[in-house]
C-alpha cells in the first residue's frame, strides 16, 4: 500500500491555482457515487468546493443501479464505481473518456456485531451458527455482496447459511440492517465502521484478503468537463488520499 503522505502530486499546487483564477467559470458537477463510499465522498466535496469554487451534486447509490443507470442515460458527469467490472466495462462501450479510468480506494471486509463479544477474531461464529440473521450486500448488484459471499463460498458455508441471509439493496443497507438489530451479524465495509465511530464497539472478524478478489474502486470521467477532470485530479492528490486513508481504505501503489 503507497503512503499517501509520502507521494504528493507535485502538480497538483499548480492545479490549486488554476482552480482559484477559474472561480468565475464554476460548474455545478453531478457525480454517482457508490453507497460505500458516500461519507469520505462528503469530506472529499468539502475540500474541493472550498478551492475550485465548482459545486458537487452527490447521486448515492449501488455501483450496479448506477450502471444502468448510466446505460439509459443518466446525466452523471463522473462515476466513483465500488469495483472495476462496471467502469470497465462502460469504457468498451465508449461512455467513459480514455485514459481517464483508475483506481481511487481498496475496500475492505469486515464482520461485525454491535454486540460485544458476539464476533470472535477468527469469524468461528459464521461456523456456530448461533445467529437468526446475516446481513450482506445484494451479490448480484453490490461489490462488497459478491466479496461477501466469495468469503463464504471460501468457507464452505453459502449453502448451510443460505436460509439465513438477508441482502440489502446495497452496503449501506447491508450496514443499517445489523445496526438496527435486525440482523444480529454481517458482512460490511471496514470505512463504515471507522466512519460512525463503531470501530471499538461490538464486535468484528476482518475477512483475510485471501478469501476474496481484492474491491478496487474505480473512478471514470463520462463525460469532458473542467469540473470533472479537476475533481479527479483532486482524489489523486496528496489531500484526495489522505481523506481516503482517514476513512478506513487503502490506496493502491502507483
Amino acid at each position: 500500500m503507497v503512503n499517501p503522505f509520502k507521494n504528493s502530486n507535485p502538480h497538483w499546487a499548480a492545479v490549486i491555482f488554476c482552480l482559484f483564477l477559474a472561480r468565475a467559470d464554476a460548474e455545478e458537477l453531478q457525480v454517482a457515487v457508490a453507497s460505500n463510499f458516500i461519507s469520505a465522498m462528503g469530506s472529499m466535496v468539502v475540500e474541493f468546493e472550498a478551492v475550485s469554487g465548482h459545486r458537487v451534486r452527490v447521486i448515492p447509490g449501488s455501483t450496479g443501479k448506477h450502471f444502468a443507470q448510466i446505460m439509459q442515460g443518466a446525466p452523471y458527469d463522473v462515476f466513483l464505481a465500488a469495483d472495476v467490472r462496471r467502469p470497465e466495462e462502460l469504457e468498451k462501450r465508449g461512455m467513459v473518456l480514455l485514459g481517464s479510468r483508475f483506481t481511487y480506494a481498496v475496500g475492505k471486509l469486515v464482520l461485525w456485531s454491535p454486540r460485544p463479544g458476539f464476533v470472535d477474531a477468527e469469524g468461528a461464529v459464521l461456523k456456530g451458527g448461533n445467529f437468526r440473521f446475516l446481513a450482506i450486500a445484494n451479490p448480484l448488484h453490490a461489490p462488497y455482496g459478491r466479496a461477501a459471499r466469495e468469503i463464504l463460498q471460501a468457507m464452505d458455508l453459502w449453502g448451510n447459511l443460505t436460509g439465513r441471509i438477508v441482502r440489502g439493496e446495497n452496503i449501506s443497507q447491508a450496514f443499517q440492517y445489523v445496526k438496527s438489530g435486525n440482523a444480529d451479524l454481517g458482512f460490511v465495509a471496514r470505512s463504515q465502521l471507522h466512519d460512525l465511530g463503531v470501530a471499538s464497539k461490538g464486535s468484528q472478524w476482518e475477512a483475510p484478503h485471501r478469501l476474496y478478489a481484492p474491491i478496487l474502486q474505480q473512478a471514470a470521467l463520462l463525460k469532458e468537463k473542467v469540473s470533472g477532470r479537476e475533481f479527479l485530479a483532486f482524489i489523486r492528490s496528496e489531500a484526495g488520499l489522505k481523506i481516503i486513508c482517514s476513512y478506513g481504505y487503502d490506496v493502491p501503489d502507483p
